[in-house]
């Protein structure tokens, strides 16, 4: 383990990256991890970062062929080890002691919408949250029902959602 924590350290120091070892517990360093095949596990004993998103659709109501503004934040709670296993590199995201609720910069959100009478999501989007946590985007409002924005989550940070129905008025064209 020590030799992988070492591999680890020297590759990111020849990208130019400043690593520093850690070694958190003893105990830590045995515990299998978790499965990310196919991104973080959505097992209730993952050991991942909790995360929130924060999402707004708004007007509310929206007129026909006016933009809908879609706008939120994503953030980890602080007190998870969210940054989990033994190499850190500096500058990374990281909790100030004063926070209880970090916002999480350059993480992809999918942003999908479902009309209403209808059982099925529509891709719209994928966008990055900026370097403070934040996102948004414009589209167009075509019928009133449901936008979802998605965060799938990444290694050692939970997946996390959220959703807001608008309501369309206007005549259709």
């Amino acid at each position: 383990m020590k030799m992988r924590r070492l591999a680890a350290g020297l590759a990111a120091a020849a990208l130019g990256a400043t690593v520093v070892a850690t070694a958190a517990s003893p105990a830590l360093a045995d515990e299998p991890r978790p499965a990310i095949a196919d991104g973080p596990s959505l097992d209730p004993d993952f050991g991942g970062g909790h995360t929130s998103l924060q999402f707004d659709a708004n007007p509310e109501p929206a007129w026909r062929g006016r933009p809908i503004t879609l706008e939120g934040k994503l953030s980890v709670q602080c007190d998870e080890d969210y940054i989990s296993g033994f190499v850190s590199v500096h500058h990374a995201d990281y909790c100030k002691d004063t926070e209880r609720w970090h916002r999480l910069g350059w993480k992809r959100i999918v942003i999908l919408f479902q009309p209403d009478g209808s059982g099925k999501w529509e891709y719209v989007d994928t966008i990055r949250t900026s370097r403070k946590g934040y996102f948004h985007t414009k589209v167009p409002a075509r019928t009133s029902g449901t936008w979802r924005a998605v965060f799938e989550g990444a290694k050692w940070l939970a997946p996390s959602e959220g959703t807001d129905w608008v309501k369309v008025i206007g005549h259709r064209r």
